[in-house]
């Protein structure tokens, strides 16, 4: 029986990779409690454990007496003598007996297996629960084993790791059996095993996969200073070299963009803008709302508010689609940023338009009846504004503010 339930838990030391001075230590412990619920809690005992041989041993040491007053502590001198008393022990002399787990009855036994399986679970709970504290910030690989409504539950070195919705990619499809990466997020106790979270969706991910795909960055060559992400969209990486022949943005990109599309699948083919990083709020801000070209910037660095100018054309840059490149601009930077929208003259455009190429914008009716009134390009028909086109017979007040609003949007998407 000894080297069956020793043998039980060694398994568990090779599947769990428990230590097993801590695995024998809490067998000592189980069934030194066996022996003071039978003998007492005076009861002078050895738990012996040998986790090799698979061996269990008790021993109980009484003390040898003429009289018995206390059967927990003390034997007879009679009871050693029919016993053998081969050490030709006396009166006074300590009585070594060793127990075997049957005499203690099948109740008792179980009642130890219970109580072993309960400590070892605890042990187990908090080694992952360590384990895990130290990998917070780190990149694991799991397979997805049940996808449920609010969360994706990852089976990592047979432990379970949870990915609620709000740490995921918007968008992104799970299917039970792929592999998965994520980081390590928190780690807390809870139940009866500590309760993993990880995140597809933080930015300490996406810190975490440039460190793998760009070895200058994983080198400390080059140093990642910021990150503004909205997942599944966009992200802006705000990085700084330290050693002048590199390149910080060309070495993140790589040849023919290789290093960057790696990421970037990973993230569900989410955009990612990768810029260099300055100390001077005015270049970080000029560069953070790239490609938008500005005409002026003013800063209250007290206030951490930001004022720019652009011209017309130029604000859907600055803005973005949704609004995402002037958010991510401000989280990146730290500043919040108003645009001033300034009108760019019509004769500043670089490419005119021909009014017949807006048919689908305008209306072919439209687009005729401006043609019949001379006007050929949308430049021109900018350049009259609404009061000239309000002259053309069929067209009303708002059908003119119409067109050159059309118009206008049709310059800012060409740009």
């Amino acid at each position: 029986m000894n080297s069956a339930i020793v043998e039980s838990f060694s398994q568990m030391v090779r599947e769990k990779g428990m230590d097993k001075d801590v695995l024998a230590g809490i067998i000592e412990d189980i069934f030194g409690v066996l022996v003071k619920k039978k003998y007492g809690p005076d009861a002078a005992y050895e738990v012996v454990v040998n986790m090799d041989k698979g061996d269990i041993e008790i021993f109980l040491e009484r003390e040898i007496v003429e009289e018995v007053e206390d059967p927990d502590t003390q034997i007879s001198i009679d009871e050693v003598n029919r016993r053998g008393n081969e050490e030709e022990l006396e009166v006074g002399d300590d009585f070594i007996e060793k127990l075997e787990l049957s005499s203690f009855g099948r109740r008792l036994i179980n009642l130890s297996r219970q109580n072993l399986n309960q400590r070892i679970r605890e042990v187990e709970k908090e080694r992952v629960y360590r384990e895990y504290s130290e990998m917070i910030g780190e990149i694991i690989v799991g397979d997805i084993y049940q996808v449920r409504r609010n969360d994706v539950l990852i089976n990592h070195n047979k432990n379970e790791l949870i990915l609620p919705r709000i740490e995921q990619i918007p968008r992104e499809r799970y299917r039970k059996g792929d592999t998965i990466r994520a980081v390590v997020k928190s780690v807390e106790k809870s139940g009866n095993r500590p309760l993993i979270t990880v995140s597809r969706a933080d930015n300490e991910f996406l810190k975490r996969l440039f460190e793998i795909e760009i070895p200058e960055i994983y080198d400390g060559v080059i140093e990642i200073k910021g990150i503004a992400r909205e997942p599944g969209e966009r992200a802006k990486v705000a990085v700084e070299s330290s050693d002048s022949r590199i390149d910080a943005v060309g070495a993140c990109v790589g040849m023919k963009g290789v290093r960057i599309h790696a990421i970037v699948r990973e993230l569900n083919n989410e955009n990612i803008d990768v810029i260099n990083y300055s100390d001077d709020p005015i270049i970080y801000i000029q560069r953070a709302l790239a490609p938008a070209k500005l005409k002026q910037i003013e800063l209250d660095e007290d206030e951490e508010t930001c004022s720019v100018t652009a011209d017309s054309d130029q604000v859907s840059l600055i803005v973005g689609r949704n609004g995402v490149n002037i958010r991510l601009a401000m989280k990146l930077t730290g500043y919040n940023i108003d645009v001033i929208r300034e009108e760019k003259m019509y004769d500043e455009y670089e490419d005119d338009i021909e009014l017949i190429d807006l048919k689908e914008d305008l209306g072919a009716d439209i687009v005729e009846l401006l043609i019949n009134n001379r006007y050929d390009t949308a430049v021109e028909v900018l350049s009259a504004g609404v009061d000239e086109l309000k002259k053309i017979e069929k067209l009303t007040d708002k059908k003119a503010e119409e067109i050159i609003e059309i118009i206008k949007n049709q310059f800012e998407e060409e740009e």
